[in-house]
């Protein structure tokens, strides 16, 4: 198996998903799927930049130690450590939920994985986003917009909405299916199912580098499998393809500001249980790379995101990762000097809070100025 980068990615998944999209009424019907290409986004409307912002930009999350989010922190209670050494905050930004609120609002990412899930958890699933986007009488508290991803492809709602009875309409109107790429396929059926998902989730965040503000893409189901093998099991030529893939990825979900959460339901086994955890200090070199570096539950991590479950409350697990869109802080630096392109960089911010934690990107890869 090989990866490449953009210009390569396409190329090592050959099973290029079909993306179709659902435009939401205001009556809440639903329209027959147009064309089976990605949404267009509307180019970002100028703004006025008052503050001068870095080249690397953050989303930090704060919460105490009993999780609960951290308000009204100045920029001199963050210290950025950049491979180990500080780095000078080029800007900062405060948001409460309340008295201070982003522009535009954070949007939610709902991934409704019908692929990865066996089929007893789907019903189960659709259950659980229903009832998540009816509650409060359907007035969602952020834009949501939702994805479905099976076996056929990806389907992407165009516009994200606060309208979740409608929202949840289509999520009725999915139609299931046993999944045709199973594990009795061997190895080939793990294959398709990895291929497709890293897929899925690159044009979810390639389509997102087009739109302003921070989201999360919130993934319903238990991930996709890892593909796992010892390093010495690939060829110079694999291995450095599943490096221009991970450097592609990362770097995509890092600049359109999208943070990863994982929902899974209880009973639902995606294959990288807690072999994850091999693949989450970041990949150096194309010595090091891995189909597994690109797990579901490792970019989560590397992304600030939070793992939730197994549980049978999909509900209350989604409104926890809904919590994270509230209250933040946006602040931003600019890297050293790079040596070579794609040069690894470990990325922590510490709070000068008794208690509180923060929750942000692991890490990137820097560039040389004319890379």
């Amino acid at each position: 198996m090989a990866w490449m980068g953009r210009g390569g990615l396409a190329v090592l998944l050959v099973a290029m998903a079909a993306v179709r999209s659902w435009p939401i009424g205001q009556d809440g019907a639903q329209p027959s799927p147009g064309n089976p290409t990605l949404t267009e986004r509307p180019a970002p409307k100028p703004q006025t930049q008052l503050i001068p912002e870095g080249r690397i930009k953050l989303d930090v999350v704060v919460n105490d130690s009993l999780g609960k989010p951290v308000t009204g922190l100045e920029p001199w209670d963050f210290t950025i450590m950049d491979n180990g050494r500080p780095r000078k905050m080029m800007s900062f930004r405060s948001y409460d939920g309340v008295q201070v609120k982003p522009d535009p609002p954070v949007e939610v990412i709902l991934v409704m994985d019908m692929m990865n899930l066996p089929f007893q958890q789907v019903s189960f699933v659709r259950k659980e986003l229903d009832e998540f986007l009816r509650q409060d009488g359907g007035k969602l508290k952020q834009p949501v917009t939702l994805v479905v991803l099976n076996d056929k492809g990806i389907r992407v709602q165009p516009r994200p909405s606060t309208d979740g009875k409608a929202i949840a309409d289509l999520v009725s109107g999915v139609e299931g299916a046993v999944r045709i790429l199973d594990p009795v396929m061997g190895g080939e059926g793990y294959v398709e199912r990895f291929q497709r998902s890293a897929r899925a989730i690159d044009n979810i965040a390639q389509n997102e580098l087009k739109k302003p503000g921070r989201k999360l893409l919130i993934w319903a189901g238990p991930g996709w499998p890892m593909l796992n093998r010892p390093s010495d099991g690939y060829t110079e030529t694999q291995q450095k393809r599943n490096f221009d893939a991970i450097v592609e990825l990362t770097t995509a979900l890092r600049e359109a500001r999208v943070t990863v959460y994982s929902v899974e339901p209880g009973g639902a086994v995606g294959g990288n249980e807690l072999t994850y955890q091999k693949y989450l200090k970041g990949v150096k070199t194309y010595h090091d790379a891995e189909s597994g570096d690109l797990g579901l539950k490792v970019l989560v991590t590397q992304t600030g995101g939070r793992i939730m479950g197994p549980s049978n409350d999909l509900v209350s697990e989604l409104n926890a990762c809904i919590e994270d869109a509230s209250a933040f802080y946006q602040i931003s630096f600019d890297p050293p000097t790079a040596e070579h392109a794609n040069e690894y960089h470990v990325l922590r911010v510490m709070v000068n809070k008794a208690g509180a934690t923060a929750r942000t990107t692991t890490g990137y890869y820097n560039q040389p100025a004319d890379h």
